[in-house]
This record gives structure tokens, C-alpha cells and sequence, in this order.
């Protein structure tokens, strides 16, 4: 799309901080390209920063599994009702839910039957369980943006338009990761080996993952005391809890805690210890060996296996874009000391780093393609084919 498209009004939802890192870069795309333009709806910082008035903040949809939103449910349909009276009322020339699937197509569907053009961007996870939803999204948007390559095969083989666009991660994130000089930024110094601990970033991820992954750290100082921990937290909530099952759990063992800092935490180490998520991908990205650990209620645990809900062989996104076991992932009741700590250290010591190196890079190619710009680009052409006169 060369010349510059016509201004309109966007309405956007971002959940979390995830979906405000992915909104704030597109709110920024469509921008430049539709100069003039308005946006407005729920959103983080970085949104807000980049033009996007925010009627709410992004972080009140920050609700994970299926049982936790039981309790937050009747704030989030008041939250939902009153946010769909004022997109109705505005009118925008397009809506963008930004991944929260859940809150987002059920808004994407109202709009919709009003004749908004009505975008997802980042796919609900429907190729690996609960797939019947594909209708429902179908009914709900116009166009699927999708992150990952498969997820538009699969949406093109249900009748869904959708989109790869490519992941902004991989855009922004450098091909080759400076081990020293993150080393140097965190003040760790050079020799020992490192290991990256990354609890999750919402409350209650931390406070499942937290007391293993102490209880991990304490058993590999254990048995290398040569060894060095850094923590990345996402929030002050995330450390206040995971210093407390450091307390408890690994007393006495020097942890270096840093606020936010992922990505130079997970670059200064030699392996990750890390809940699944998008920090999995993120750490694909810079290329470091890893072990994944994915935590649930016992309801959404239930609910997840007893109705075999789940479709999928792998959880965490680089044995899912590798297609095969690339790096170890434990569930639910294997999330222990004695599972985890061994694997870490089989990742410390791995043979192969070489060639899992080489299937990074090749996932980090496959997914590097400008993702901002071509949402924005795509956003955009729904639009101007709407307005075009029939």
C-alpha cells in the first residue's frame, strides 16, 4: 500500500502487557500509513504512548484459565457492556481485539452485526484445543491477523479469512544475542554459568510456579554452587511474591531479582528456567537453552485433560513452531525440584546447542516480516474494501 490511506477511527482491546506491546507498534503502523486517524478503546502505556486514547487500562483483562475467571466474571461483562455502548456509539471504521479471545470476539461479534469490520489479532490457540471455536470466530471477525505460520493454513481450511503477518518479537529481537554485554548490563560479570528464572508475569502464574522454581534453584545450588541465578519479574506484585518462595524455599542461595528485563536475562544465561508463554518464544528468539514449566488451577487442569479439550502434542512454542521436542516442558504435577533441576542442567550441558541453535534461527527467519506493517497494511485494506462502492 504506497500512498497514504484515507483517516478513519479505530477501536482497539488490548489484554495485558502482551497485547499492549503488540498495539502500541500497530496503533504506530496504521498511523503512518492512515495519517489523521484516531484510536481509542482498552489499552496499556505503550498504546496510550503511541496515540490510543484508553478508556480502560489494558492490564484489567489480565485474567488467566479457565477457573480464574469465574471470580472476575461479573466485573468483566460490566467492563464488556459498557465498553460495547461506546464502540456502538463511536462507530469506529474498524475494530481490533488484540489477542484476550475470549473478551474480544464476543465484543467482534456485536460490531459486527452493526456492520464494523472486525479484526483478531493474534489467533486464539484453536488449532490445539477446543477447535469446534473456528465457527464462532468466523461469525465474529472479518480477518484473523496470525502470529504463526500454521494458524493461517489451519483458519484457510475452515473457510476463516486470516493472515500470517509474522510476530513482532522476531522483528524486534536481534538475530544474534550479546551474552557479555547483557551480562555486563545486569552487573553479573563474566565465568560462572547462568541461569535465567522467569516465574510468569500475572499473579497467579507466579504464585503456582513460584515455590518450584525456588525450590529448583536451591536444589541446582545444591549440586553446582558454581552456578549464578538471574530473576526477571514482570510487576511489583510478581516479586513480592516470588522473593517470598526465595525465602522460603531457597534460603541463603544469591539470586540476583531485576524488574522487567526479560530479555537480557534470558540473554546473559546459558539456560532458562521459564513458565510457558510468550517468554518461551521470546527466549526461542534469542536462542537459549531451555526447560518450560505450564501451571494451571486444579479446575482448569480438569476441565483441560478430563475433557480432552487439549488437541495438541507439544505446549510451548518452540516445540510447537519446530514441529518435534526441541526443549523439554513439564505440566502440572512434574513442575518439581527433582524434575526440574536435572533438566536444566542436561540444558547446560547440552551436545546438540549447535544444531538448537540452527532450529532458532530457522524459526526466527520464518517469523521476522515486518508484523506491525503488515497487519496495519491489511487492517487497512479490509477497511478501504468496505468503503469502496460496490
Amino acid at each position: 500500500m504506497n500512498a497514504a490511506a484515507q483517516a478513519g477511527s479505530f477501536g482497539l482491546v488490548a489484554g495485558e502487557a502482551s497485547g499492549d506491546n503488540l498495539g502500541g507498534p500497530l496503533v504506530e503502523a496504521l498511523a503512518s500509513r492512515a495519517p489523521g486517524s484516531c484510536f481509542y478503546g482498552i489499552a496499556g502505556p505503550r498504546m496510550a504512548a503511541a496515540g490510543c486514547e484508553a478508556w480502560h487500562d489494558a492490564d484489567e483483562l489480565a485474567v488467566m484459565g479457565l477457573a480464574e475467571i469465574v471470580r472476575h466474571l461479573p466485573r468483566l461483562l460490566r467492563l464488556r457492556r459498557e465498553l460495547i455502548a461506546r464502540l456502538v456509539a463511536a462507530a469506529p471504521d474498524a475494530y481490533v481485539g488484540i489477542d484476550s479471545p475470549e473478551f474480544n470476539l464476543r465484543v467482534a461479534k456485536v460490531l459486527k452485526s452493526r456492520g464494523v469490520p472486525t479484526v483478531q489479532y493474534v489467533s486464539p490457540q484453536v488449532w490445539a484445543w477446543r477447535q469446534g471455536r473456528v465457527r464462532t470466530i468466523g461469525n465474529a471477525v472479518d480477518l484473523v491477523l496470525c502470529l504463526l505460520p500454521f494458524e493461517a493454513d489451519f483458519y484457510r481450511a475452515h473457510g476463516v479469512r486470516a493472515e500470517f503477518v509474522g510476530h513482532p518479537l522476531a522483528d524486534r529481537i536481534p538475530m544474534a544475542s550479546d551474552r557479555d554485554a547483557a551480562r555486563a548490563a545486569l552487573g553479573l560479570g563474566d565465568g560462572a554459568a547462568v541461569v535465567a528464572v522467569l516465574p510468569g508475569s500475572r499473579r497467579a502464574e507466579v504464585g503456582r510456579l513460584g515455590p518450584p522454581f525456588a525450590a529448583t534453584i536451591a536444589w541446582l545450588a545444591s549440586r553446582r554452587p558454581d552456578l549464578r541465578f538471574v530473576a526477571a519479574m514482570a510487576g511489583d506484585a510478581a516479586r513480592t511474591s516470588f522473593s517470598e518462595s526465595l525465602a522460603l524455599h531457597a534460603p541463603g542461595v544469591d539470586v540476583r531479582v531485576v524488574d522487567g528485563q526479560a530479555q537480557a536475562c534470558m540473554a546473559a544465561s546459558d539456560a532458562v528456567l521459564l513458565a510457558s508463554g510468550t517468554a518461551t518464544l521470546e527466549a526461542t528468539l534469542v536462542k537459549r537453552p531451555m526447560v518450560v514449566a505450564y501451571r494451571v488451577a486444579p479446575l482448569t487442569n480438569w476441565l483441560l485433560r478430563g475433557l480432552k479439550l487439549v488437541k495438541t502434542e507439544y505446549f510451548s512454542q518452540p516445540n510447537l513452531l519446530g514441529g518435534r521436542a526441541l526443549v523439554p516442558e513439564f505440566y502440572q504435577g512434574q513442575v518439581r525440584p527433582e524434575v526440574l533441576g536435572p533438566a536444566v542442567l542436561q540444558q547446560l550441558e547440552r551436545p546438540d546447542l549447535r544444531e538448537l541453535t540452527e532450529a532458532f534461527t530457522d524459526i526466527h527467519q520464518a517469523l521476522r516480516r515486518e508484523a506491525s506493517a503488515r497487519a496495519a497494511e491489511a487492517i487497512l485494506e479490509l477497511v478501504a474494501g468496505r468503503r469502496a462502492p460496490a
